[in-house]
């Protein structure tokens, strides 16, 4: 893995404390088990990032904390769910992600149902893990895709992978999956006996397949908007029976959203081309607007009759939306993530729900 130096922290717009508080953090959660869902390290402190007892994070409403762990005695709570850009992977802090904007614009409470890798299936079996916990859950906003996309070229790339030695490596892949974040792993100096015993063993050719040669993204994306939409609809039928709203948001990717970058944005896609995270390298020949486009349209068809919107294009709403947002291609800075936040508020029309429930007479049956 590629450690993140100074000069690249800069050109994301964050400092290198905070990048060096999410690397520690994901390689503290980077270990996952067979039938065991995926979870970050439970109980992590730091500037940038804090977690609950359930590896979640936290968010803050009204000056106080809340997480799927720790609701704080809220009657009523609403979801936001996805990976790691639901997550908040980017903000300077756990007051300055989507969750945490959603409750200051709302009022009301937005847990973070969220995790780094997780597809859409992962994240259904997220909330199954956890629907006890929730009482009543008022909106559901999925803000996701590009997980599960990236995940299908992983599937091609095991299908090609012959040696018998494949598991172990697809362990240590699906280990460093970590949508973008570069791992800041310290060299340690290899002693004497370890680099004779290497330079004396056979040598074998790598087991693990190139992700520089993955076939055209067409099939993949078909796949990955299928997967999305059965998904939805499994959401759909598990929360039928409350009086609960459920809304999917395609994530946004800096290439399907953006035609024009500002400057500090340029400036960090250059740096990323010349150090690729291996998110960016599986899903780096989807990048085409078309191909975009496409994909959305699918997710909407098969989702049929969840709502599915495209915050690639209703970013742009945004009067923020030439400035600098993107901490790298799918991740936010704290504008980024408040203007996500207001964008879903005013699509949703979350914040006039607010204003009616506050301001309406009740009515009296006679």
């Amino acid at each position: 893995m590629t450690t993140i130096d100074t000069t690249t922290a800069d050109l994301m717009g964050t400092s290198l404390h905070q990048q060096q508080d999410y690397q520690r953090f994901l390689q503290l959660g980077s270990r996952r088990a067979p039938q065991t869902l995926y979870v970050h390290e439970r109980g992590y402190r730091s500037g940038a990032i804090n977690t609950d007892a359930l590896g979640m994070r936290y968010s803050h409403c009204a000056g106080r904390r809340h997480s799927v762990a720790e609701r704080g005695g809220a009657a009523r709570v609403n979801l936001l769910v996805g990976g790691s850009a639901a997550m908040g992977i980017g903000a300077s802090s756990d007051e300055h992600t989507v969750a945490s904007y959603l409750s200051e614009l709302t009022g009301e409470v937005w847990l973070s149902l969220a995790g780094c890798g997780l597809n859409a299936t992962q994240e259904l079996m997220m909330f199954l893990t956890h629907q006890h916990r929730f009482g009543q859950i008022g909106h559901v906003v999925v803000l996701s895709g590009l997980n599960t996309l990236a995940q299908e070229a992983l599937v091609e790339i095991l299908a090609g992978a012959q040696d018998p030695h494949h598991a172990q490596h697809y362990q240590a892949f699906l280990n460093r999956f970590n949508e973008g974040v570069q791992a800041d792993v310290p060299a340690r100096r290899e002693s004497f006996w370890q680099r004779l015993s290497q330079a004396m063993a056979p040598h074998r050719p790598d087991p693990w397949p190139t992700l520089d040669n993955l076939p055209g993204p067409d099939k993949r994306l078909i796949r990955a908007a299928d997967s999305i939409g059965r998904t939805l609809r499994q959401w759909d039928r598990l929360l039928a029976d409350g009086h609960t709203t459920l809304t999917f948001i395609l994530q946004p990717l800096l290439p399907w959203c953006r035609e024009t970058l500002p400057a500090p944005e340029q400036a960090m896609l250059e740096q990323l081309d010349r150090q690729p995270s291996n998110f960016d390298r599986l899903i780096g020949n989807a990048h085409d607007s078309q191909l975009h486009m496409a994909f959305f349209r699918r997710i909407k068809n098969q989702a049929e009759p969840v709502p599915c919107y495209d915050m690639n294009c209703m970013l742009s709403s945004s009067p923020v939306f030439d400035e600098h947002l993107f901490a790298d291609r799918l991740h936010f800075n704290d504008l980024g993530n408040n203007a996500l936040a207001k964008v879903i508020t005013a699509k949703l029309g979350l914040a006039q729900e607010k204003y009616t429930l506050r301001k309406m007479t009740p009515v009296k049956h006679t």
